[in-house]
């Protein structure tokens, strides 16, 4: 973290909460209004003139007053964790905790439930990643016939998860069939991650064994096609409410977030790489990999089973964010969902 005077840093710190408090860049008038600094407007505009020279402010006009940059927020937010976050409401906490209590059971409808609340409480976009598939354990596997060369797959996993997918089959595969293909495949594979099951159907299939018994073999090739999940979901919400900030009144942007909510590959890939970190992880504008993302803050948190990560929860919204506020739902989120998960 650079170092900057007391001075420097009270001053930066009034024209970032100035702003994220109300959307107009700040002048040199509004922080001796609002911050008993005992500073003259003048020594604080030639305060205000150093931190733009150190690029922690912009002057979008020459008339007008500064915003903050992506160093500037990345300094404060730097700051705010260096000093703990002092950023409380017991209400949101409350609110989060009854919404999200009774679906633990269903770690789907828990990340879809939790992403709306995240933008509900933040008035921003919500965002929650699902384990990837080398984390998710396989705990039964139903197979339903559905039409004569159709069958429903329905896998239960031991994060709570559950995936239907329908499959073509051969049509002479009967119900019954199916009933005994499902027990073989939970006797064998219930207990490991979808990845290692991909794995050992490779090794088994090669086996001649397997190759002269036509039931396993379709039992294998079904197991094979229904763990085929290349990413893990992505669940968002709150596109509406991020719109009404003022932020958004430049189509530019919202074409930006429309463009990064569709590429859901890159969001989970950057998720993916984020979840390996402990706490609270933020990312502030030109910091994020994704190009429609670098005008935009993301603030995220793994969640946990144990020492497994099952999932990740966060924020997305403009860089003139509530920080604090965002980084207490967040990470607040993430530790009840992963207290709920430890005590299904």
């Amino acid at each position: 973290m650079q170092n900057l005077s007391e001075r420097s840093k009270k001053v930066l710190f009034a024209v970032v909460q100035s702003y994220i408090n109300n959307p107009d860049p700040v002048g040199s008038r509004v922080v001796t209004k609002r911050y008993p600094f005992g500073l003259s407007p003048a020594t604080i505009r030639n305060i205000m003139a150093d931190l733009e020279e150190m690029g922690f402010l912009s002057q979008p006009h020459t008339s007008a007053g500064r915003v903050p940059t992506d160093i500037g927020y990345r300094f404060y937010v730097d700051s705010l964790v260096a000093e703990g976050i002092h950023y409380s409401d017991l209400e949101i906490l409350q609110g989060l905790y009854r919404r999200l209590e009774t679906l633990k059971n269903d770690i789907d409808m828990l990340l879809t439930e939790t992403t709306k609340s995240l933008s509900l409480f933040s008035h921003y976009l919500g965002i929650a990643m699902s384990p990837m598939s080398d984390m998710t354990t396989l705990k039964k596997i139903n197979l339903l016939k559905h039409q004569s060369d159709k069958v429903v797959v329905v896998l239960f996993t031991d994060e709570g998860m559950v995936k239907n997918k329908v499959l073509s089959i051969d049509a002479e595969i009967s119900q019954k069939d199916l009933n005994r293909i499902a027990s073989y495949l939970n006797a064998e594979f219930s207990g490991f991650s979808f990845d290692e099951i991909q794995l050992r159907i490779l090794r088994e299939m090669s086996k001649e064994k397997i190759k002269c018994d036509s039931l396993i073999s379709k039992a294998m090739k079904i197991c094979q096609e229904a763990l085929y999940f290349p990413y893990a979901a992505l669940f968002v919400s709150g596109l509406s409410e991020v719109l009404e900030l003022p932020d958004f009144a430049d189509f530019k942007k919202i074409k930006e977030l429309s463009r990064a909510i569709e590429d859901k590959h890159m969001i989970l890939k950057l998720l993916d790489k984020l979840s390996e970190s402990t706490g609270v992880q933020v990312l502030i504008g030109s910091e994020n990999s994704m190009h429609e993302l670098q005008r935009l803050s993301m603030v995220v948190a793994p969640c946990k089973e144990g020492d497994r990560q099952i999932g990740v929860v966060g924020i997305i919204g403009p860089t003139r964010m509530h920080y604090e506020k965002a980084m207490y739902i967040v990470e607040n989120t993430a530790r009840f969902i992963t207290k709920v998960l430890a005590g299904r």
